[in-house]
Protein backbone atom coordinates (compact mmCIF):
# COMPACT_ATOMS: atom_id res chain seq x y z
CA UNK A 1 0.00 0.00 0.00
CA UNK A 2 1.37 3.40 -0.79
CA UNK A 3 2.07 6.39 1.24
CA UNK A 4 -0.67 8.25 0.32
CA UNK A 5 -3.03 5.94 0.48
CA UNK A 6 -2.00 4.72 4.08
CA UNK A 7 -2.36 8.37 5.49
CA UNK A 8 -4.86 9.93 3.54
CA UNK A 9 -2.17 13.44 3.22
CA UNK A 10 -2.16 15.33 0.69
CA UNK A 11 0.61 17.63 -0.27
CA UNK A 12 -0.88 21.30 -0.68
CA UNK A 13 2.14 23.51 -0.49
CA UNK A 14 2.07 26.11 -2.99
CA UNK A 15 -1.44 25.86 -3.34
CA UNK A 16 -3.74 29.44 -2.91
CA UNK A 17 -6.34 28.76 -0.48
CA UNK A 18 -10.08 29.31 -1.77
CA UNK A 19 -9.66 32.94 -0.88
CA UNK A 20 -7.24 33.64 -3.03
CA UNK A 21 -8.80 31.31 -5.87
CA UNK A 22 -12.08 32.48 -5.44
CA UNK A 23 -10.68 36.15 -5.91
CA UNK A 24 -8.84 34.38 -9.21
CA UNK A 25 -11.71 33.61 -10.59
CA UNK A 26 -13.69 36.80 -9.77
CA UNK A 27 -10.90 38.59 -12.29
CA UNK A 28 -11.03 35.88 -14.77
CA UNK A 29 -14.62 37.10 -14.85
CA UNK A 30 -13.88 40.00 -15.52
CA UNK A 31 -15.54 41.57 -12.54
CA UNK A 32 -13.99 45.17 -11.25
CA UNK A 33 -15.35 46.00 -8.01
CA UNK A 34 -17.11 44.20 -5.06
CA UNK A 35 -19.49 46.40 -3.21
CA UNK A 36 -19.67 45.02 -0.19
CA UNK A 37 -18.94 45.13 3.98
CA UNK A 38 -16.56 42.63 5.45
CA UNK A 39 -17.10 40.58 8.42
CA UNK A 40 -15.19 38.41 10.67
CA UNK A 41 -15.92 34.96 8.77
CA UNK A 42 -14.68 36.51 5.09
CA UNK A 43 -11.56 38.71 6.05
CA UNK A 44 -9.21 36.40 3.96
CA UNK A 45 -11.45 36.59 0.56
CA UNK A 46 -11.40 40.93 1.59
CA UNK A 47 -7.60 40.92 2.17
CA UNK A 48 -6.98 38.52 -1.25
CA UNK A 49 -8.90 41.43 -2.92
CA UNK A 50 -6.02 43.46 -2.48
CA UNK A 51 -3.64 44.10 -5.15
CA UNK A 52 -6.01 41.97 -7.01
CA UNK A 53 -6.99 44.86 -9.67
CA UNK A 54 -10.75 44.50 -8.24
CA UNK A 55 -11.78 47.52 -6.37
CA UNK A 56 -13.39 46.82 -3.38
CA UNK A 57 -15.98 49.36 -2.34
CA UNK A 58 -16.76 49.72 1.34
CA UNK A 59 -20.48 50.68 1.66
CA UNK A 60 -22.26 52.00 4.65
CA UNK A 61 -25.08 49.37 4.88
CA UNK A 62 -25.66 45.55 2.09
CA UNK A 63 -28.82 46.36 1.08
CA UNK A 64 -27.07 49.60 -0.90
CA UNK A 65 -24.29 46.86 -1.94
CA UNK A 66 -26.63 44.57 -3.65
CA UNK A 67 -28.21 47.55 -5.32
CA UNK A 68 -24.87 48.68 -6.89
CA UNK A 69 -24.24 45.18 -7.74
CA UNK A 70 -27.89 45.33 -9.64
CA UNK A 71 -27.35 48.64 -11.86
CA UNK A 72 -23.67 47.77 -12.50
CA UNK A 73 -24.89 44.75 -14.10
CA UNK A 74 -27.62 46.37 -15.64
CA UNK A 75 -25.92 49.22 -17.45
CA UNK A 76 -22.69 46.96 -18.40
CA UNK A 77 -24.04 43.10 -19.00
CA UNK A 78 -21.45 41.77 -16.81
CA UNK A 79 -22.95 40.28 -13.45
CA UNK A 80 -22.05 42.81 -10.50
CA UNK A 81 -20.61 41.81 -7.18
CA UNK A 82 -21.78 42.42 -4.14
CA UNK A 83 -20.69 40.83 -0.68
CA UNK A 84 -21.17 39.90 3.34
CA UNK A 85 -20.89 37.92 5.77
CA UNK A 86 -22.96 35.62 7.19
CA UNK A 87 -26.01 35.90 9.05
CA UNK A 88 -27.43 39.73 9.02
CA UNK A 89 -25.04 40.76 6.55
CA UNK A 90 -26.03 38.29 4.43
CA UNK A 91 -29.87 39.05 5.15
CA UNK A 92 -29.23 42.70 3.99
CA UNK A 93 -28.00 41.60 0.55
CA UNK A 94 -31.43 40.05 0.30
CA UNK A 95 -33.68 42.96 -1.19
CA UNK A 96 -31.43 43.87 -3.56
CA UNK A 97 -30.49 40.27 -5.20
CA UNK A 98 -34.45 39.72 -5.37
CA UNK A 99 -34.59 43.39 -7.37
CA UNK A 100 -31.95 42.36 -9.80
CA UNK A 101 -33.91 38.82 -10.71
CA UNK A 102 -36.93 40.39 -11.23
CA UNK A 103 -35.79 43.16 -13.06
CA UNK A 104 -33.39 41.09 -14.99
CA UNK A 105 -30.10 42.29 -14.06
CA UNK A 106 -27.22 40.04 -13.62
CA UNK A 107 -25.58 39.80 -10.64
CA UNK A 108 -23.02 37.80 -8.34
CA UNK A 109 -24.19 37.88 -4.35
CA UNK A 110 -21.41 35.84 -2.18
CA UNK A 111 -21.77 35.85 1.36
CA UNK A 112 -19.76 34.08 4.01
CA UNK A 113 -21.26 31.24 6.41
CA UNK A 114 -20.81 29.52 9.32
CA UNK A 115 -18.20 26.01 9.50
CA UNK A 116 -19.33 23.80 8.16
CA UNK A 117 -18.98 21.62 11.18
CA UNK A 118 -21.63 23.74 12.70
CA UNK A 119 -24.11 24.39 10.39
CA UNK A 120 -26.24 21.84 10.78
CA UNK A 121 -27.12 22.89 14.25
CA UNK A 122 -28.31 25.69 16.28
CA UNK A 123 -25.38 27.95 16.17
CA UNK A 124 -24.43 31.38 16.50
CA UNK A 125 -25.31 34.00 13.15
CA UNK A 126 -26.04 30.40 11.08
CA UNK A 127 -29.49 30.03 9.50
CA UNK A 128 -29.52 28.45 5.97
CA UNK A 129 -28.93 31.18 3.63
CA UNK A 130 -29.36 29.22 0.43
CA UNK A 131 -32.36 28.43 1.03
CA UNK A 132 -33.46 31.92 1.44
CA UNK A 133 -32.02 32.54 -1.34
CA UNK A 134 -33.03 30.07 -3.75
CA UNK A 135 -36.65 31.90 -4.33
CA UNK A 136 -35.41 35.04 -5.51
CA UNK A 137 -32.40 33.35 -7.74
CA UNK A 138 -32.02 31.47 -10.75
CA UNK A 139 -29.41 29.79 -8.61
CA UNK A 140 -28.25 29.66 -5.28
CA UNK A 141 -25.82 27.06 -3.67
CA UNK A 142 -23.02 26.69 -1.12
CA UNK A 143 -19.40 25.88 -1.69
CA UNK A 144 -18.44 23.10 0.37
CA UNK A 145 -15.03 22.10 -1.18
CA UNK A 146 -12.36 23.76 -2.00
CA UNK A 147 -11.95 22.09 -5.44
CA UNK A 148 -15.31 22.93 -6.74
CA UNK A 149 -14.65 27.13 -6.76
CA UNK A 150 -13.77 26.91 -10.32
CA UNK A 151 -16.49 25.46 -11.62
CA UNK A 152 -19.21 27.19 -9.03
CA UNK A 153 -18.10 30.82 -9.43
CA UNK A 154 -18.41 30.00 -13.43
CA UNK A 155 -21.42 28.36 -13.26
CA UNK A 156 -22.38 31.45 -11.38
CA UNK A 157 -21.42 34.12 -13.53
CA UNK A 158 -22.97 32.19 -16.96
CA UNK A 159 -26.51 31.91 -15.02
CA UNK A 160 -26.72 35.48 -14.24
CA UNK A 161 -25.43 36.56 -17.59
CA UNK A 162 -27.60 34.09 -19.33
CA UNK A 163 -30.91 35.52 -21.30
CA UNK A 164 -32.74 36.29 -19.07
CA UNK A 165 -30.32 37.48 -16.69
CA UNK A 166 -30.65 37.26 -12.96
CA UNK A 167 -29.38 36.92 -9.57
CA UNK A 168 -26.89 34.22 -8.16
CA UNK A 169 -25.99 33.41 -4.73
CA UNK A 170 -23.01 31.64 -3.36
CA UNK A 171 -22.63 30.77 0.30
CA UNK A 172 -18.90 30.19 1.57
CA UNK A 173 -18.00 28.62 5.00
CA UNK A 174 -15.67 29.86 7.07
CA UNK A 175 -13.50 27.18 7.34
CA UNK A 176 -14.06 26.54 3.29
CA UNK A 177 -12.66 30.16 2.87
CA UNK A 178 -9.27 28.85 4.41
CA UNK A 179 -8.40 25.72 2.92
CA UNK A 180 -6.74 24.74 -0.16
CA UNK A 181 -7.93 22.26 -3.18
CA UNK A 182 -5.81 18.65 -3.51
CA UNK A 183 -3.97 20.72 -6.14
CA UNK A 184 -3.39 24.00 -8.13
CA UNK A 185 -6.59 24.93 -9.64
CA UNK A 186 -7.15 27.51 -12.61
CA UNK A 187 -10.02 29.83 -13.19
CA UNK A 188 -12.08 28.19 -16.08
CA UNK A 189 -12.45 29.37 -19.49
CA UNK A 190 -15.43 31.84 -20.29
CA UNK A 191 -17.97 30.13 -23.03
CA UNK A 192 -20.71 32.81 -24.12
CA UNK A 193 -23.96 31.73 -24.89
CA UNK A 194 -25.41 33.62 -28.36
CA UNK A 195 -28.20 33.85 -29.64
CA UNK A 196 -29.37 32.04 -33.34
CA UNK A 197 -30.81 33.58 -35.78
CA UNK A 198 -34.65 33.59 -36.15
CA UNK A 199 -36.45 30.19 -37.51
CA UNK A 200 -37.53 30.73 -40.90
CA UNK A 201 -41.02 28.56 -40.21
CA UNK A 202 -41.73 31.47 -37.22
CA UNK A 203 -41.21 34.06 -39.43
CA UNK A 204 -43.00 32.73 -42.22
CA UNK A 205 -46.16 32.36 -39.71
CA UNK A 206 -45.34 35.62 -38.22
CA UNK A 207 -46.06 37.07 -42.00
CA UNK A 208 -49.15 35.50 -41.71
CA UNK A 209 -50.35 37.48 -39.24
CA UNK A 210 -49.29 40.67 -40.60
CA UNK A 211 -50.40 40.63 -43.45
CA UNK A 212 -54.11 39.92 -42.20
CA UNK A 213 -53.85 42.30 -39.55
CA UNK A 214 -55.28 46.01 -39.90
CA UNK A 215 -53.88 48.51 -37.03
CA UNK A 216 -50.72 46.48 -35.09
CA UNK A 217 -49.06 48.37 -32.22
CA UNK A 218 -45.16 47.67 -31.24
CA UNK A 219 -44.59 46.94 -27.69
CA UNK A 220 -40.66 46.89 -26.99
CA UNK A 221 -39.00 45.98 -23.37
CA UNK A 222 -36.30 45.76 -20.99
CA UNK A 223 -35.05 42.95 -23.53
CA UNK A 224 -35.11 44.97 -26.17
CA UNK A 225 -32.48 47.33 -24.66
CA UNK A 226 -30.59 44.00 -23.41
CA UNK A 227 -30.19 42.78 -26.98
CA UNK A 228 -29.27 46.56 -28.58
CA UNK A 229 -31.57 46.12 -30.44
CA UNK A 230 -32.76 50.13 -30.69
CA UNK A 231 -31.47 50.61 -34.56
CA UNK A 232 -33.39 47.25 -35.78
CA UNK A 233 -36.83 48.17 -33.63
CA UNK A 234 -36.26 51.86 -35.58
CA UNK A 235 -35.95 50.23 -38.91
CA UNK A 236 -38.42 47.60 -38.62
CA UNK A 237 -41.50 50.85 -37.58
CA UNK A 238 -39.99 52.80 -40.32
CA UNK A 239 -40.75 49.88 -42.63
CA UNK A 240 -44.31 49.27 -42.07
CA UNK A 241 -45.41 52.62 -40.76
CA UNK A 242 -45.92 50.78 -37.00
CA UNK A 243 -46.49 53.03 -33.62
CA UNK A 244 -44.44 51.79 -31.03
CA UNK A 245 -44.41 51.90 -27.06
CA UNK A 246 -42.04 50.85 -24.61
CA UNK A 247 -42.65 49.48 -20.95
CA UNK A 248 -40.57 51.65 -18.20
CA UNK A 249 -37.56 49.27 -18.05
CA UNK A 250 -37.69 49.77 -21.78
CA UNK A 251 -37.86 53.69 -21.84
CA UNK A 252 -35.25 55.26 -24.84
CA UNK A 253 -34.64 51.77 -26.65
CA UNK A 254 -37.58 53.69 -29.27
CA UNK A 255 -36.17 57.39 -29.34
CA UNK A 256 -39.37 59.25 -27.62
CA UNK A 257 -38.80 62.11 -30.20
CA UNK A 258 -39.61 59.93 -33.11
CA UNK A 259 -42.68 60.71 -35.09
CA UNK A 260 -43.53 56.75 -33.97
CA UNK A 261 -43.27 56.96 -30.32
CA UNK A 262 -46.45 56.19 -28.38
CA UNK A 263 -44.17 56.30 -25.14
CA UNK A 264 -44.39 54.52 -22.18
CA UNK A 265 -46.92 52.33 -20.66
CA UNK A 266 -47.08 51.13 -17.40
CA UNK A 267 -48.82 53.64 -15.30
CA UNK A 268 -51.56 52.64 -12.87
CA UNK A 269 -53.98 54.36 -14.34
CA UNK A 270 -55.10 53.91 -18.19
CA UNK A 271 -52.80 56.07 -19.79
CA UNK A 272 -52.34 58.32 -23.27
CA UNK A 273 -50.43 55.28 -24.84
CA UNK A 274 -52.69 52.73 -23.91
CA UNK A 275 -54.76 54.60 -26.13
CA UNK A 276 -52.43 52.85 -28.62
CA UNK A 277 -53.59 49.38 -27.96
CA UNK A 278 -57.31 49.98 -27.40
CA UNK A 279 -57.69 49.28 -31.09
CA UNK A 280 -54.90 47.13 -31.81
CA UNK A 281 -55.62 43.58 -32.89
CA UNK A 282 -52.02 42.60 -33.23
CA UNK A 283 -48.93 43.37 -30.48
CA UNK A 284 -45.94 42.83 -31.82
CA UNK A 285 -43.49 42.25 -28.33
CA UNK A 286 -40.03 43.10 -28.44
CA UNK A 287 -37.97 42.08 -25.72
CA UNK A 288 -41.27 42.18 -23.53
CA UNK A 289 -41.17 40.27 -20.07
CA UNK A 290 -44.17 39.74 -17.99
CA UNK A 291 -43.05 41.42 -14.74
CA UNK A 292 -42.63 44.84 -16.43
CA UNK A 293 -46.37 45.68 -17.07
CA UNK A 294 -49.25 43.18 -16.79
CA UNK A 295 -50.63 42.39 -20.10
CA UNK A 296 -54.08 42.97 -18.96
CA UNK A 297 -53.67 46.44 -19.42
CA UNK A 298 -53.55 46.11 -23.18
CA UNK A 299 -55.07 43.29 -23.51
CA UNK A 300 -57.94 42.95 -21.09
CA UNK A 301 -59.88 40.30 -22.85
CA UNK A 302 -57.15 38.42 -24.26
CA UNK A 303 -58.36 38.61 -27.88
CA UNK A 304 -55.25 40.26 -29.55
CA UNK A 305 -52.81 37.75 -31.77
CA UNK A 306 -49.57 38.47 -30.45
CA UNK A 307 -45.80 38.00 -32.01
CA UNK A 308 -43.29 37.53 -29.48
CA UNK A 309 -40.09 38.39 -30.13
CA UNK A 310 -37.00 37.47 -27.78
CA UNK A 311 -34.25 35.03 -26.80
CA UNK A 312 -36.66 32.90 -24.83
CA UNK A 313 -40.20 31.70 -24.94
CA UNK A 314 -42.94 34.02 -23.28
CA UNK A 315 -44.29 33.30 -19.91
CA UNK A 316 -47.92 31.64 -19.54
CA UNK A 317 -50.61 34.41 -19.12
CA UNK A 318 -54.50 34.59 -20.17
CA UNK A 319 -53.91 38.16 -21.29
CA UNK A 320 -50.91 36.99 -23.51
CA UNK A 321 -51.88 34.22 -25.92
CA UNK A 322 -48.61 34.40 -28.02
CA UNK A 323 -49.88 33.75 -32.06
CA UNK A 324 -46.49 33.15 -32.96
CA UNK A 325 -43.25 33.26 -31.01
CA UNK A 326 -39.70 34.27 -32.72
CA UNK A 327 -36.81 33.33 -30.57
CA UNK A 328 -33.66 34.50 -31.19
CA UNK A 329 -31.53 37.17 -31.69
CA UNK A 330 -33.62 40.46 -31.78
CA UNK A 331 -32.06 42.32 -34.24
CA UNK A 332 -31.77 39.19 -36.66
CA UNK A 333 -35.53 38.57 -36.03
CA UNK A 334 -36.67 42.32 -36.77
CA UNK A 335 -34.81 43.00 -39.98
CA UNK A 336 -35.87 39.55 -41.17
CA UNK A 337 -39.48 40.28 -40.45
CA UNK A 338 -39.55 43.30 -42.02
CA UNK A 339 -37.66 41.80 -44.95
CA UNK A 340 -40.58 39.05 -45.56
CA UNK A 341 -43.17 41.26 -46.18
CA UNK A 342 -45.04 42.14 -48.77
CA UNK A 343 -44.05 45.77 -50.04
CA UNK A 344 -46.64 48.10 -50.08
CA UNK A 345 -48.31 46.75 -46.99
CA UNK A 346 -50.66 49.43 -45.36
CA UNK A 347 -52.12 49.52 -42.06
CA UNK A 348 -55.18 51.81 -41.15
CA UNK A 349 -53.59 54.87 -39.40
CA UNK A 350 -53.13 55.01 -35.81
CA UNK A 351 -53.01 57.50 -32.84
CA UNK A 352 -49.52 58.04 -32.36
CA UNK A 353 -49.55 62.23 -33.34
CA UNK A 354 -52.58 62.95 -30.85
CA UNK A 355 -50.72 60.55 -28.34
CA UNK A 356 -47.64 62.65 -28.43
CA UNK A 357 -49.61 65.81 -28.77
CA UNK A 358 -51.17 64.99 -25.67
CA UNK A 359 -48.02 64.38 -23.76
CA UNK A 360 -46.39 67.44 -25.16
CA UNK A 361 -48.85 69.43 -23.62
CA UNK A 362 -48.14 68.23 -20.10
CA UNK A 363 -44.51 69.24 -20.70
CA UNK A 364 -45.55 72.42 -21.91
CA UNK A 365 -47.79 72.87 -18.72
CA UNK A 366 -44.91 71.71 -16.94
CA UNK A 367 -42.48 73.77 -18.27
CA UNK A 368 -44.98 77.13 -18.01
CA UNK A 369 -45.77 76.67 -14.57
CA UNK A 370 -44.14 78.92 -12.05
CA UNK A 371 -45.91 77.65 -9.15
CA UNK A 372 -43.95 76.46 -5.65
CA UNK A 373 -44.19 73.97 -4.38
CA UNK A 374 -43.52 72.52 -7.72
CA UNK A 375 -45.60 70.87 -9.85
CA UNK A 376 -44.19 67.09 -10.65
CA UNK A 377 -44.45 68.57 -15.00
CA UNK A 378 -42.05 71.07 -14.13
CA UNK A 379 -39.38 68.91 -12.35
CA UNK A 380 -39.61 66.47 -15.24
CA UNK A 381 -39.25 69.12 -18.25
CA UNK A 382 -36.36 70.94 -16.16
CA UNK A 383 -34.46 67.67 -15.42
CA UNK A 384 -35.06 66.89 -19.14
CA UNK A 385 -33.42 70.24 -20.07
CA UNK A 386 -30.53 69.66 -17.76
CA UNK A 387 -29.28 66.11 -18.71
CA UNK A 388 -28.12 65.57 -21.80
CA UNK A 389 -29.38 62.52 -24.28
CA UNK A 390 -26.87 59.76 -23.03
CA UNK A 391 -27.06 60.76 -19.75
CA UNK A 392 -28.49 58.73 -16.88
CA UNK A 393 -31.06 59.56 -14.46
CA UNK A 394 -32.51 56.84 -11.78
CA UNK A 395 -35.93 57.70 -10.58
CA UNK A 396 -36.47 55.85 -7.43
CA UNK A 397 -39.95 54.38 -6.35
CA UNK A 398 -42.90 56.59 -5.70
CA UNK A 399 -45.07 58.98 -7.11
CA UNK A 400 -41.85 60.60 -8.40
CA UNK A 401 -41.46 57.56 -10.50
CA UNK A 402 -44.78 57.49 -12.16
CA UNK A 403 -44.33 60.94 -13.36
CA UNK A 404 -40.98 60.13 -15.33
CA UNK A 405 -41.73 57.11 -16.62
CA UNK A 406 -44.41 58.12 -18.64
CA UNK A 407 -43.37 61.35 -19.07
CA UNK A 408 -39.71 62.02 -19.02
CA UNK A 409 -38.49 61.68 -23.15
CA UNK A 410 -35.69 59.63 -23.24
CA UNK A 411 -34.04 59.17 -26.35
CA UNK A 412 -31.26 56.07 -25.58
CA UNK A 413 -31.66 52.48 -23.78
CA UNK A 414 -30.70 52.63 -20.31
CA UNK A 415 -30.27 56.48 -19.77
CA UNK A 416 -33.70 56.56 -17.55
CA UNK A 417 -33.81 53.67 -14.66
CA UNK A 418 -36.64 52.40 -12.45
CA UNK A 419 -37.18 49.12 -10.66
CA UNK A 420 -40.37 47.53 -11.92
CA UNK A 421 -40.48 44.49 -11.83
CA UNK A 422 -39.88 44.39 -7.56
CA UNK A 423 -40.61 48.26 -8.07
CA UNK A 424 -38.13 49.18 -5.05
CA UNK A 425 -37.85 51.97 -3.20
CA UNK A 426 -34.14 53.04 -1.97
CA UNK A 427 -32.17 51.89 -4.80
CA UNK A 428 -31.60 55.03 -6.87
CA UNK A 429 -28.60 56.75 -4.66
CA UNK A 430 -26.76 53.39 -4.13
CA UNK A 431 -27.47 52.29 -7.51
CA UNK A 432 -26.39 56.21 -8.65
CA UNK A 433 -22.83 55.31 -7.48
CA UNK A 434 -22.56 52.22 -9.08
CA UNK A 435 -24.20 54.29 -12.42
CA UNK A 436 -21.22 56.26 -12.21
CA UNK A 437 -18.25 53.73 -11.82
CA UNK A 438 -20.31 52.03 -14.95
CA UNK A 439 -20.95 54.84 -16.85
CA UNK A 440 -18.09 57.62 -16.17
CA UNK A 441 -18.43 59.50 -18.56
CA UNK A 442 -22.03 60.25 -18.06
CA UNK A 443 -23.03 62.41 -15.72
CA UNK A 444 -25.63 60.60 -13.43
CA UNK A 445 -28.79 61.80 -11.79
CA UNK A 446 -30.55 60.22 -7.88
CA UNK A 447 -34.16 61.43 -8.59
CA UNK A 448 -35.99 60.18 -4.90
CA UNK A 449 -38.86 60.89 -2.66
CA UNK A 450 -38.02 61.88 0.40
CA UNK A 451 -39.30 59.14 1.73
CA UNK A 452 -37.30 56.96 -0.65
CA UNK A 453 -33.75 59.04 -0.22
CA UNK A 454 -33.52 58.73 3.75
CA UNK A 455 -34.25 54.65 3.64
CA UNK A 456 -30.62 54.66 1.93
CA UNK A 457 -29.09 58.19 2.70
CA UNK A 458 -25.82 56.93 4.45
CA UNK A 459 -24.35 55.95 0.65
CA UNK A 460 -23.75 59.88 0.48
CA UNK A 461 -20.74 59.18 2.59
CA UNK A 462 -19.45 56.16 0.24
CA UNK A 463 -19.53 58.08 -2.69
CA UNK A 464 -17.84 61.25 -1.03
CA UNK A 465 -15.05 58.76 0.30
CA UNK A 466 -14.95 56.65 -3.36
CA UNK A 467 -14.93 59.97 -4.87
CA UNK A 468 -17.79 59.25 -7.53
CA UNK A 469 -19.79 62.68 -8.42
CA UNK A 470 -23.21 62.86 -8.79
CA UNK A 471 -26.36 64.67 -8.05
CA UNK A 472 -29.38 63.28 -6.06
CA UNK A 473 -32.44 65.76 -6.41
CA UNK A 474 -35.03 65.17 -3.60
CA UNK A 475 -38.74 65.61 -3.94
CA UNK A 476 -39.58 66.80 -1.23
CA UNK A 477 -43.39 66.84 0.33
CA UNK A 478 -42.90 64.91 4.12
CA UNK A 479 -44.90 61.97 2.49
CA UNK A 480 -45.42 58.67 0.75
CA UNK A 481 -46.88 60.20 -1.81
CA UNK A 482 -47.53 57.28 -3.96
CA UNK A 483 -49.45 55.28 -1.12
CA UNK A 484 -51.68 58.65 -0.50
CA UNK A 485 -52.24 58.96 -3.91
CA UNK A 486 -53.76 54.93 -4.42
CA UNK A 487 -55.63 55.85 -1.17
CA UNK A 488 -57.35 58.16 -1.84
CA UNK A 489 -58.28 56.96 -5.60
CA UNK A 490 -59.36 53.89 -3.52
CA UNK A 491 -60.27 54.98 -0.10
CA UNK A 492 -61.38 58.62 -1.09
CA UNK A 493 -59.03 59.17 2.21
CA UNK A 494 -55.75 58.73 3.44
CA UNK A 495 -53.74 57.70 6.53
CA UNK A 496 -50.14 56.83 7.99
CA UNK A 497 -48.56 58.42 5.40
CA UNK A 498 -47.00 61.03 7.12
CA UNK A 499 -43.57 61.99 7.93
CA UNK A 500 -41.17 64.73 9.18
CA UNK A 501 -37.46 65.47 7.66
CA UNK A 502 -34.43 66.74 8.77
CA UNK A 503 -32.92 70.02 7.26
CA UNK A 504 -31.88 68.24 4.49
CA UNK A 505 -29.32 70.81 3.02
CA UNK A 506 -28.00 70.32 6.21
CA UNK A 507 -27.63 66.67 6.51
CA UNK A 508 -26.38 66.81 2.91
CA UNK A 509 -23.24 69.09 4.05
CA UNK A 510 -22.78 67.02 7.10
CA UNK A 511 -20.98 64.24 4.66
CA UNK A 512 -19.75 66.66 2.96
CA UNK A 513 -21.74 67.00 0.23
CA UNK A 514 -22.60 70.19 -1.37
CA UNK A 515 -26.23 71.58 -0.60
CA UNK A 516 -29.21 73.27 -2.17
CA UNK A 517 -32.67 74.32 -1.24
CA UNK A 518 -35.44 75.08 -3.90
CA UNK A 519 -37.29 78.31 -2.69
CA UNK A 520 -38.79 79.11 -6.03
CA UNK A 521 -39.62 77.18 -9.52
CA UNK A 522 -36.90 79.11 -11.32
CA UNK A 523 -34.41 78.26 -9.05
CA UNK A 524 -34.25 74.38 -10.27
CA UNK A 525 -32.96 74.44 -13.70
CA UNK A 526 -29.65 76.92 -12.69
CA UNK A 527 -29.25 74.77 -9.36
CA UNK A 528 -29.58 71.04 -11.49
CA UNK A 529 -26.77 72.26 -14.30
CA UNK A 530 -24.34 73.78 -11.74
CA UNK A 531 -24.63 70.16 -9.66
CA UNK A 532 -24.42 68.38 -12.41
CA UNK A 533 -20.96 70.26 -13.69
CA UNK A 534 -19.41 70.10 -10.53
CA UNK A 535 -17.23 67.01 -9.94
CA UNK A 536 -18.63 66.60 -6.67
CA UNK A 537 -21.45 64.83 -4.68
CA UNK A 538 -24.71 67.73 -4.60
CA UNK A 539 -27.77 67.18 -2.66
CA UNK A 540 -30.88 69.59 -3.94
CA UNK A 541 -33.88 69.70 -2.18
CA UNK A 542 -36.87 70.09 -4.42
CA UNK A 543 -40.34 70.65 -2.76
CA UNK A 544 -42.88 69.32 -4.91
CA UNK A 545 -46.69 69.65 -5.23
CA UNK A 546 -48.31 66.26 -5.38
CA UNK A 547 -51.81 67.10 -5.46
CA UNK A 548 -51.35 67.15 -9.54
CA UNK A 549 -51.58 63.41 -8.95
CA UNK A 550 -55.20 63.40 -8.30
CA UNK A 551 -55.65 65.74 -11.09
CA UNK A 552 -53.69 63.36 -13.57
CA UNK A 553 -56.08 60.37 -12.81
CA UNK A 554 -59.20 62.23 -13.35
CA UNK A 555 -58.29 63.58 -16.29
CA UNK A 556 -57.06 59.92 -17.42
CA UNK A 557 -60.52 58.95 -16.24
CA UNK A 558 -62.31 61.18 -18.22
CA UNK A 559 -60.74 60.78 -21.29
CA UNK A 560 -62.16 58.48 -24.23
CA UNK A 561 -61.29 56.91 -26.98
CA UNK A 562 -60.60 55.89 -29.49
CA UNK A 563 -58.45 58.72 -31.10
Amino acid sequence: MGTEGATGSRNTAGVEDVAHLLVRCLRAEGVEYVFGIPGEENIRFVDALNDSGIRYVLVRHEQAASFMAEIYGRLTGRAGVCSATLGPGAINLLLGTADATTNSAPMVALAAQGSLRRVHKESHQVIDLVSMFAPVTQWAAGITCPDAVPEMTRKAFKTAQSERPGAVFLAVPEDIETQRPAESLAPLQINTVYAGAPSPSQIARAVDVLTTARRPVVLAGHGAARAGASAALVRFAERLNLPVATTFHGKGVFPDDHPHALGAVGFMHHDYGNFGFDTADVLVCVGYEIQEFDPARINPGGDKRILHLHRFPAEVDAHYPVAVGIVGDLSEGLDALGAALPQGLTYESGSSARIRALLDEELRYGRGNDAFPLVPQRVVTDVRTALDRHDIVLADTGAGKMWMSRLYPTYEPDTCLVSNGLSTMGFALPGAIAAKLARPDRRVLAMMGDGSFLMNSQELETAIRESVPLVVLVLVDEEYGLITWKMELELGRHSHTRFTNPDLVAYAESFGARGYAIESADQLLPVLRRALDDDAVSVIACPVDYSENLRLTDRLGSLHGPF
